[in-house]
């Protein structure tokens, strides 16, 4: 056995474990560190299959950025996994109708993909470019325009969730930066000129003695 094939068997291993532990676990931050050893061997996978695009897409966007946000998530709200768990095994055949359903829709779409004679023959050309470089060039080139569309779509989702997550507080200070920059002197500062007042010395009481 090849180096490479055994290394893809253990990380296969790695993947099925950690997946299945996934949904097993009781504790959620359990069930997120298990799902970031599956995000890491899925990446590791992937390399060994010469996508290094999609491997370190995985670890930076979904690990490094997801995940920790899941985490953070998870452990600040402090979820009681009782009340969630009620009701599990009422919804489970439900849930495994949907997942066989899940399953045979992707094995359609994924199986033609394995047939190797089906397949066209590498270009000398292209493979001397490499994954990542011809993935940039199918993508800004083939594929321009439904990126941009995507691009689009996620900039209005964002937005839209900034929009609704955005509530005024009654009780927090606001200050308009256009007010402080029109603010001027003279609407700052008065300057008023007064009389002084002086206070005359008490007389002691020998001196309002005599003047009676």
């Amino acid at each position: 056995m090849q180096t490479i094939t055994a290394l893809f068997y253990i990380f296969s291993a790695v993947l099925l474990l950690a997946s299945f532990r996934v949904i097993t676990a009781r504790s959620p931050v359990y069930a997120a560190l298990y799902l970031v050893l599956a995000f890491f061997s899925a990446a590791c996978v992937w390399m060994l299959l010469r996508a290094e695009f999609l491997a370190i897409s995985l670890v930076l966007v979904y690990v490094g950025a997801v995940m920790v946000l899941f985490l953070f998530v998870v452990m600040m709200l402090d979820i009681n996994t009782d009340t969630l768990r009620e009701g599990f095994w009422k919804h489970f055949p439900v849930a495994l109708l949907v997942g066989v359903v899940i399953v045979l829709e992707m094995a359609l779409v994924l199986m033609p993909g394995f047939d190797v004679r089906s397949a066209p023959a590498p270009d000398a050309a292209a493979l001397k470019l490499g994954n990542s470089k011809l993935l940039g060039i199918e993508i800004y080139t083939k594929y321009l325009y439904p990126l941009q569309i995507a691009a689009v779509l996620l900039l209005v989702a964002i937005i839209a969730a900034i929009a609704l997550t955005l509530r005024k507080r009654k009780d927090s200070k606001y200050i308009d930066p256009s007010e402080q920059v029109k603010a001027k002197k003279a609407g700052r500062v008065r300057i008023v000129k007064m009389p002084p007042t002086i206070e005359l010395p008490p007389q002691p009481a020998a001196a309002a003695g005599e003047q009676k």
